[in-house]
């Protein structure tokens, strides 16, 4: 998964690291070339106050250097210090034996340094060619060589903690440079995530446009396409609805005209067989108006479509009382009780989809409640000051049979039906669901107050 994060760092942090390890070698270079320089310098001193020494007595050279002398030369709480003295012939006139010599055929005119090893021991080595001042019987003057070496404990020791201090040092530096350049990524993509979260704020309706306030200049053509997107979006919803509200019209009124026609032609006909074909069509007239409105309600009601700017004090008290009106006729061809309890219940809502609702359920229970049986609709409020939306709850009641604990939240999906006893098309209570969820209500199932049948309940908050 690509990251703006991630690939910032990448680029950010390798350059970082790969310029401080780059530093730390020129700044290892820089802090050891001196002291290397400082330590064969010791060694060219020490050479040169050999060569001070030396003298030529009678064409012979001499080293004239007393113990004590040789012992100060020496001495060193780290180090041994070892040297030799040649003569131009190469003969060995004084100091230690086995000292490292530079290899044949090296230059030998000028100063030499080199390492090497003694007695398993690796030592720096010095070779400086001394040459005589002239005698006063005018002979040519006498050349020696002069090799002093010194065992390398003291600059390893050096050497190891300017690496462990130069370590020490990038490692915080590193780690510095990895915490700002973290943090700047982190407060650089600030405007990102209060972007997301407020887009997560929002529910599937919200569809106003994003605040362009205190937005860096790079989010800015982004957020602008995405208010386009808004708007287009917006502006489908709107069309949609306003479409269903003229499918609704177109729908209904013939629909409903030709209901009024089959019940005028069903009361004049005297033939059992056109009557009873007249009672069918009615029949299924009438399902098909039931279904269209149930289809109609569904497309309205649906949540990622739906404008809480429609929403407005419903009093539902009031719809109620107009919908069990509606259901009188059909409860008494059923000899079903339908009655209501109703007390003043106002709440925040769409007076058209809350109609759809209670139509719903009552039409569901009577469907599924046998003659003889009852239906009850009631609202109680929840406290509140009067004349103000307030929280409550409506409550559909039957002595149908009940639904099964197990199957309660199945029959809130579309299409479901308990039985195939039933003509309905398993959408009523699929729009319950939808129409609660939009206005932030809450549907339960259980089981009705006298034992038998099922009881519905829609609490608003």
């Amino acid at each position: 998964m690509s990251s703006i994060r991630l690939r910032l760092l990448k680029w950010l942090i390798a350059p970082i690291l790969l310029i401080n390890l780059a530093g730390g070698g020129l700044v290892y270079m820089l802090a050891w070339t001196p002291a290397q320089l400082a330590f064969d310098q010791s060694l060219a001193e020490a050479a040169a106050s050999l060569g001070a020494r030396l003298s030529d007595g009678g064409g012979q050279l001499q080293l004239d250097l007393p113990a004590l002398a040789e012992a100060v030369l020496r001495s060193d709480d780290s180090d041994s210090l070892y040297f030799a003295v040649y003569d131009g012939a190469g003969r060995q006139i004084a100091g230690d034996r086995d000292l490292p010599l530079p290899a044949p055929g090296a230059a030998s005119n000028g100063q030499q340094l080199y390492d090497g090893v003694r007695q398993q021991q690796a030592v720096r080595i010095l070779v400086l060619p001394w040459s005589l001042p002239a005698r006063a019987d005018k002979a040519p003057a006498s050349r020696a060589r002069i090799v002093v070496a010194r065992t390398l404990r003291q600059r390893q020791q050096i050497q190891q903690a300017t690496l462990r201090a130069l370590l020490l040092l990038e490692g915080l530096f590193a780690a510095a440079s990895i915490g700002l350049v973290w943090f700047g990524v982190s407060n650089g993509l600030l405007p990102l995530q209060r972007l997301r979260t407020d887009l997560n704020r929002r529910e599937g309706d919200q569809l106003a446009p994003l605040a362009l306030a205190d937005l860096p200049h790079e989010l800015e053509p982004v957020v602008h396409a995405f208010n386009g997107l808004l708007e287009k979006v917006g502006a489908g919803a709107q069309a949609r609805q306003q479409f269903l509200a003229n499918v609704a019209h177109q729908l209904r009124t013939p629909l409903a005209g030709l209901k009024t026609q089959l019940e005028w032609l069903g009361a004049r006909q005297s033939e059992a067989e056109s009557a009873q074909s007249v009672q069918l069509m009615l029949a299924t007239t009438e399902r098909m108006i039931r279904q269209t409105n149930q289809l109609l309600a569904l497309a309205r009601a649906e949540p990622e479509h739906f404008e809480k700017t429609r929403l407005e004090p419903v009093a539902l008290h009031s719809l109620i009382e107009q919908s069990v009106q509606l259901f009188v006729e059909l409860a008494s061809r059923k000899q079903i009780d339908l009655g209501f309890e109703l007390q003043p219940l106002i709440v925040q809502g769409d007076r058209f989809l809350l109609r759809d609702l209670i139509d719903n359920l009552i039409d569901n229970a009577i469907r599924y409640t046998p003659p003889g049986g009852s239906v009850t609709v009631s609202c109680v409020p929840q406290a509140g000051q009067p004349g103000r939306s307030s929280g409550g709850m409506l409550v559909v009641e039957d002595s149908g049979p009940g639904i099964p604990p197990e199957r309660r939240e199945q029959v809130f999906s579309r299409f479901v039906r308990l039985d195939d006893r039933s003509s309905g098309s398993g959408l009523g209570l699929a729009i319950v669901r939808d129409i609660a969820t939009v206005h932030g209500a809450e549907c339960r199932i259980g089981d009705a107050s006298t034992g038998q049948g099922a009881r519905f309940s829609i609490i608003f908050p």
